[in-house]
């Protein structure tokens, strides 16, 4: 369960963006989506290898730059 503690004096609003905030950070929503549909796992190895493959050009960019 996700608690925010609201301060004597502050607004709504600034309590919901922390919450939101919190609950984005906890993962839960992009797991929900994840389970709604299946992919198989050759799939899912291959997105993980294509963005390994981006993440490590990104890399070399960085160095060479």
């Amino acid at each position: 369960m996700i608690l925010v503690p609201v301060k004597e004096g502050e607004s709504i609003d600034k309590a919901l963006k922390k919450l939101k905030r919190k609950f984005e950070k906890t993962g839960y929503v992009k797991e929900l989506r994840n389970r709604k549909k299946f992919t198989k796992p050759s799939v899912a190895k291959r997105d993980m290898m294509m963005k390994a493959k981006y993440v490590q050009h990104l890399r070399t960019m960085q160095e060479n730059a």
